[in-house]
């Protein structure tokens, strides 16, 4: 029994053999190789992906945290921008005393990016308590005020003369617009 092939099956066995032996060669050489690659470039991107997960998360709730902090200390904040404005001082915390006189202020050089005024302060007062009043008025009127000491007092008659020191802190206008806008980023 003789088993003939015509010349055309043979001519596409041939071909079938040349693309099998193709798809072979190319899944060896070129898909399994980058299938490797493949896997490792995933398992790299899901690391990656987790990071950006977690500095996401940290990133919102610092935003959250600042956002809070940030309207909770909006007085202070607005503070740091406020220009010392002396007749306004005075009106504002004459309650606390007889007599209030501020005097000498003058600039002092700017520190850390702050302008700083030193204003004297002379007063009279009935009580120290009164005293005491006005530094927790200071502490939340519109301005970053620091009162050195030493504190003097005096006691003549039924009232006390007190003398104290204050510097008062601002940022200039032009620097606090540039730090807004960094802290807006």
């Amino acid at each position: 029994m003789k088993i003939s092939f015509s010349r055309q099956n043979i001519f596409l066995l041939l071909l079938t053999m040349l693309f099998l032996l193709f798809i072979v060669l190319f899944s060896f050489f070129v898909l399994i190789p980058k299938g490797k690659e493949y896997r490792e470039q995933r398992t790299e991107l899901r690391k990656v992906q987790s990071e950006v997960r977690q500095y996401e998360d940290f990133y919102d709730e610092t935003l959250e945290e600042f956002k809070k902090l940030q309207s909770d200390n909006r007085h202070s904040v607005e503070a740091f921008y406020a220009v010392f404005n002396s007749q306004r001082f005075e009106k504002q915390h004459q309650s606390y005393f007889i007599s209030l006189t501020l005097s000498k202020i003058s600039q002092i050089a700017d520190e850390d990016g702050f302008s700083m005024y030193e204003v004297n302060t002379t007063s009279e007062i009935n009580s120290p308590k009164a005293f005491y009043d006005f530094l927790d008025a200071v502490n939340k009127s519109d301005w970053i005020i620091s009162i050195n000491f030493p504190i003097n007092f005096k006691r003549e008659g039924k009232l006390i003369s007190s003398s104290f020191t204050m510097k008062v802190y601002y940022m200039p206008k032009a620097q606090s617009n540039q730090d807004m806008k960094t802290t807006a980023l």
